[in-house]
């Protein structure tokens, strides 16, 4: 069910982050090693999203095509530096649409957002949740998917919350109280923090460098790398990474 990485510190090139290393993102889209039961490939589309350079906020490069077959991204990447990066590899859940519209991270203002899991039930179990929203977003929502929804309830929750890292926590917990056997592995970032959940999937978390890392598998070197227990709210910056359990204030 899909594979994403968040990347904060100093500027890199899109190929030596995704592309390059041993087991990177590029390679868990056709072997992945800990999709645990959700499915052995993620060919259904692909996305990266950055911040500028020049600091004109954030890029994205999304296709629905896999990502070993997209000579115009490896061009790209090679060109393209950023010290502050999401991207992620899909894995459709069956019935949901194949497009670039699908394909995480998806954006507003400075935030990048990314799910690796799939909700339940879907779409009947989530539907007094989607009822909260606007009319405008429901219309306007990007593609019919589980995950574009998430993005949309977890950007009306980041509008009102002063703590993103709470409206995360937030937002699991009422998913999981709709559709329980949901898995949702959720990964947020505004340029300056990483924040990410663990609910039935893999994640680790990698500091060094004045950088931090987190991914759905570990690539490049495997020293340093810290799995995250299941279950976890992760909120990391190049200071420092603190995990709690998602079910600590609920």
């Amino acid at each position: 069910m899909c594979r994403h990485v968040g990347y904060l510190g100093p500027e890199v090139a899109l190929a030596e982050l995704l592309l390059e290393p041993a087991h990177s993102l590029l390679e868990q889209a056709w072997a992945p090693e800990e999709m645990r039961g959700a499915g052995s490939l993620n060919a259904d589309g692909f996305g990266v999203g950055w911040y500028r350079s020049d600091g004109r906020g954030t890029a994205r490069y999304r296709a629905a095509v896999p990502m070993w077959t997209d000579g115009s991204f490896r061009q790209t990447a090679a060109e393209v530096r950023s010290g502050g990066v999401v991207a992620a590899v899909r894995s459709a859940t069956v019935g949901m649409p194949v497009n670039s519209d699908a394909c995480a991270p998806f954006t507003d203002g400075t935030w990048l957002f990314s799910h690796n899991g799939r909700i339940t039930g879907w779409p009947d179990s989530v539907a007094k949740l989607a009822a909260r929203l606007d009319v405008v977003d429901l219309l306007t929502m990007a593609a019919p998917t589980d995950s574009v929804l998430l993005w949309a309830l977890l950007r009306q929750r980041l509008a009102d919350a002063p703590d993103p890292g709470e409206a995360v926590r937030e937002l699991v917990g009422e998913v999981l109280a709709a559709a329980p056997e949901s898995r949702l592995n959720l990964l947020l970032t505004d340029g300056s923090r990483l924040i990410a959940t663990t609910w039935t999937h893999s994640l680790w978390v990698r500091r060094g460098d004045a950088a931090v890392t987190v991914a759905s598998e570990r690539f490049g070197p495997t020293a340093g790398w810290v799995e995250v227990p299941d279950g976890c709210l992760l909120v990391a910056d190049t200071e420092g990474v603190r995990v709690t359990p998602l079910e600590e204030t609920g």
